[in-house]
């Protein structure tokens, strides 16, 4: 069997798969990508004081401070994983969830760790893709600007989604001379590079999704790992950010690629 009839039958397939999910992927992938601050937000209800007194400790802001942050951080979460579940207000629980992103990387130091960083873009990514499908059902944020086709705000919003997904594999990548190792790091870059130029997106992005949840269940098995060690929180902070990051991946596959990208431009020669 040659390398296009097999590539035609792997389409074909995601094509089915896409028939048979048309109507439920949309919801789960949303359910996938809030998750992470869904499970933070339930956190910080928990460990109200721990949290507290952590960045109480770090940077000496006092006892209010502090609770402002935990408390703002509590709210916007849950209140923007409500929002957008129950499809109310979508754009201002993202602008609210980015807030929060950047918020949480200045407050936890994680602009320093290169791969906390790039977890915590490929997030923001998958929120850039939750603006342009919320633009799409007519919700769109640019009311005072006309429609410019492929130009369109939305089209830009789902090619820097896709690109920020992305560097999240980045981070799976192992720099070792295993065989394995190898396989999965060219495999893996050349499913990456087609996710963010476009080319057979939606085979390339599904193909992802089960790499990347395969990695999760067997690397952040947090459930496998007693409460009371450091190591639990540490996996299911890494568990429901990439779980986050698959969802985003699925709208991919359910939106497409968008305008901006090889899959739209063939179409046009």
């Amino acid at each position: 069997m040659g390398q296009e009839e097999l590539m035609s039958q792997a389409e074909d397939v995601a094509d089915q798969f896409l028939r048979v999910t048309k109507q439920y992927l949309p919801h789960l992938a949303r359910l996938c990508l809030i998750s992470t601050f869904l499970e933070d937000g339930i956190r910080m209800w928990f460990q109200w004081n721990e949290q507290k007194d952590y960045i109480e400790a770090t940077w000496g802001c006092g006892y209010f401070l502090a609770t402002c942050f935990v408390l703002l951080n509590l709210t916007g979460q849950l209140g923007g994983c409500v929002l957008i579940l129950s499809r109310h207000f979508v754009q201002y629980a993202c602008f609210g969830l980015f807030g929060i992103i950047a918020l949480q990387t200045v407050a936890y130091s994680i602009l320093w760790d290169i791969k906390f960083l790039m977890k915590n873009l490929a997030l923001g990514g998958g929120l850039l893709l939750l603006l342009a499908e919320s633009r799409s059902e007519g919700k769109s944020m640019f009311a005072g600007v006309p429609s410019m086709g492929e130009s369109s705000p939305k089209q830009y919003m789902q090619l820097g989604g896709r690109v920020l997904l992305v560097l999240m594999f980045m981070t799976l990548l192992h720099f070792d001379p295993s065989f394995f190792s190898i396989l999965q790091n060219m495999v893996g870059t050349a499913l990456i590079i087609l996710v963010a130029i476009g080319f057979k997106t939606k085979l390339a992005a599904l193909t992802l999704v089960i790499w990347l949840l395969a990695i999760n269940i067997y690397f952040n098995a947090f459930w496998a790992v007693p409460a009371y060690k450091p190591m639990h929180d540490f996996l299911k902070y890494d568990f429901f950010q990439t779980t986050s990051v698959i969802g985003g991946l699925l709208l991919v596959v359910a939106l497409g690629p968008g305008g901006v990208s090889m899959d739209e431009k063939k179409k046009e020669w």
